[in-house]
């Protein structure tokens, strides 16, 4: 919703919450967004009474736009529950994303096949085969209901329908809001061509044209934490020191100081996102030692961001249960203490801005308990409740590991693969020992045990660093990501070593990773992401430029 308002404001609109069903009849346009999962989100609509209003002002043919599960939900229903029933206006199911070897979530930038001209929306000569952020894993096929309301398809395993259009009525499975240029465009094609004339048609389905291709992403990472002075700025990761060394003349004992900061990171985002960043994370340090319930800096900042950078950010930092003061209840004049689940510290960085969260150190005691539970789930991990009301696709796994060499495989009882060089004893084999804590503390679970136990929680992503490798400008952990790419059918996400255009290329051809992400050589303007893009391109790479 914020990223939706703040898209619109920068086109010039302003918009109208509804939270009256009675209020939907008296609006001249609408739009339904949406995120999550389909039987919530029906739910809610349903408790609150907006489906039958719904129902009929579309029936009416007014004009209307759903983005994302705002699209899926004009469908009967989903068979990611199939229980739940939909609005209806489009009689057939949307389906799983499915087909051999593919990863889902489809999360990142693809690109669409125009396939009708005459929609206000989109015409194939306004379009250049840019690229839109999908995030999704389900999807309506094309089929023999859906291509009476396909207006475009894209390819991702087989053809489904991403766009759809009959008279006022069109969605969209991909975000706008957060597809650059060319996804504003498309809002403000909606908001100044539409009503159309009831006597306007579009024309018969047209052919694809080629299939399309997914994107390796590209990710910028800002380290934040507050400084002295109560600012959040950028600065190193948790692992490195972050504070100013003070001394004097007279010998004494050396002080900590202010916080070390490399930039601002509204304008470090700005930068990022003009230079081309496919995605920008965000990584709250100073949520690990403190409660992110009181980290008004950080959410101040995700409302900063959202107002000027169009696309997807991720946060991290602080995602757990946590016992605190609640700012909003006071008894005899004081602030009371009570329990925050790690659901309401996500939804608060998701009514900020945020487009997916990142659940590291609570990730791994979850998924120690899961594993020693013989994989049983009880509903009650931080990752489970925040996929169950957000959507899988939403939920980040960030893994920090450290490397540890063996002699043997059955000198440990964790997973391992043959080491690329031999270990400082000649070791060879090696496996990926799980930190908490920024990486501070070590814990006895393995890379490749805790992501397969954290997919099946429900994690729809990982972001997987190896910190021996922070900072070294050595590239990627290559082993590392082959690995957990073969554990896992989800995104993975590199993080940590890169200090050259052809570490991504390395990356990109030796572990078919899904992205990179780096910070410290974007930072300093070593690398800039315009030339990883370029050179990507140039070695065959599918990019978003």
């Amino acid at each position: 919703m914020r990223s939706l308002d703040n898209a619109l404001n920068y086109l010039g609109y302003r918009i109208r919450t509804i939270k009256d069903p009675k209020e939907i009849a008296s609006v001249d346009k609408l739009i339904l967004p949406g995120v999550g999962a389909f039987g919530s989100a029906m739910k809610r609509l349903q408790d609150k009474g907006f489906v039958e209003p719904l129902q009929e002002y579309i029936k009416q043919d007014r004009p209307f736009i759903g983005i994302c599960l705002g699209m899926q939900m004009l469908f009967s229903g989903s068979e990611e529950f199939p229980d739940a029933t939909g609005l209806g206006v489009i009689p057939t199911q949307v389906k799983l994303l499915k087909s051999p070897g593919l990863v889902v979530p489809h999360m990142g930038w693809n690109g669409m096949n125009i396939r009708r001209e005459g929609s206000p929306l989109i015409t194939p000569g306004e379009y250049n085969n840019e690229k839109v952020y999908f995030v999704h894993s389900f999807a309506a096929p094309l089929d023999d209901i859906t291509k009476d309301w396909a207006l475009a398809t894209t390819t991702y395993g087989n053809e489904f329908v991403c766009m759809v259009n009959r008279g006022n009525i069109a969605a969209m499975q991909f975000h706008p809001e957060k597809s650059g240029a060319f996804g504003l465009q498309l809002l403000k094609n909606y908001l100044t061509k539409f009503p159309v004339e009831k006597k306007s048609t579009l024309s018969p389905l047209l052919p694809a044209t080629r299939q399309t291709e997914l994107a390796k992403r590209v990710i910028t990472s800002l380290n934040v934490r507050t400084n002295n002075m109560g600012e959040l700025v950028a600065t190193k990761g948790e692992q490195f020191e972050v504070r100013e060394i003070i001394s004097d003349d007279e010998g004494n004992k050396p002080v900590k100081g202010d916080v070390k900061a490399v930039g601002d990171p509204v304008e470090l985002g700005e930068r990022f996102f003009s230079d081309g960043a496919d995605e920008i994370a965000f990584l709250n340090i100073t949520s690990f030692r403190s409660s992110p319930i009181h980290d008004l800096a950080m959410l101040k900042l995700l409302r900063k961001c959202c107002e000027r950078i169009f696309v997807p950010f991720t946060v991290g930092g602080g995602i757990r249960d946590i016992y605190a003061l609640d700012p909003d209840s006071v008894e005899e004049g004081k602030p009371v203490m009570r329990q925050f689940s790690a659901l309401e510290v996500a939804a608060m960085y998701f009514k900020s801005g945020a487009d997916k969260v990142s659940v590291a150190s609570d990730a791994v005691y979850a998924a120690e308990e899961f594993i020693a539970s013989g994989h049983k789930k009880t509903g009650k991990t931080s990752i489970e409740k925040i996929a169950e009301r957000y959507g899988r696709q939403a939920v980040v796994l960030a893994v920090d590991t450290k490397t540890v060499y063996v002699p043997s495989p059955d000198s440990t009882k964790h997973h391992t693969v043959k080491a690329r060089y031999p270990g400082p004893n000649g070791e060879k084999y090696v496996w990926w020992q799980c930190t908490v804590k920024g990486g501070r503390e070590t814990r006895d679970v393995g890379a490749y045990e805790l992501v397969k136990a954290c997919e099946e929680l429900g994690a729809g992503e990982i972001l997987l660093n190896n910190i021996d490798r922070d900072g070294t400008n050595h590239g990627y952990d290559l082993d590392l990501v082959k690995m957990v790419k073969g554990a896992v059918s989800i995104p993975v996400i590199a993080s940590s070593g890169a200090g050259h255009v052809s570490d991504f290329v390395d990356l990109f051809r030796e572990t078919n990773a899904d992205g990179a992400m780096a910070g410290a050589i974007f930072h300093r303007g070593e690398v800039d992401i315009t030339d990883v893009k370029e050179h990507l391109r140039n070695e065959g790479f599918t990019v978003r430029l």
